[in-house]
């Protein structure tokens, strides 16, 4: 069964530099609902420097300096579109709650950011 995502994650995005490429996503206490004494996550908590700060360089061939010079840039996530699937029976705020099975797509750089690990190890979801 998946596990609930909260804030303290630890992230990791395809084509950050050096590997792991890793990060922590950032949740917000907006929702006020709790999962393991962290704020619970959403799939709408995507967005940029906000809840996902930037892993570091990048190494997709869309990334401007990659593309053009051959070197890695930064790795500043380009993320409008929410994590999928999420927990479509979990809502939280009308609006399911994040597991750790789900994906965020950087649209810019073609990038995929996964959730290595959610955060806490007790609350799942279905």
């Amino acid at each position: 069964m998946p596990q609930h995502v909260c804030n303290g994650a630890l992230i990791k995005c395809s084509f950050a530099f050096p590997p792991p490429g890793t990060g922590t996503l950032v949740v917000l206490p907006m929702n006020r609902m709790m999962t393991s004494n962290q704020p619970a996550a959403t799939i709408m908590d995507n967005k940029p420097m906000l809840n996902i700060m930037p892993f570091g360089q990048c190494m997709s061939p869309s990334q401007p300096s990659m593309a053009s010079l051959g070197v890695p840039g930064p790795c500043v996530p380009a993320t409008p579109i929410p994590w999928s699937p999420g927990a479509p029976t979990v809502m939280l705020g009308n609006i399911p709650v994040l597991n750790n099975t789900s994906t965020l797509s950087c649209v810019a750089f073609g990038g995929v950011i996964t959730i290595m690990m959610p955060g806490q190890v007790t609350e799942m979801t279905p």
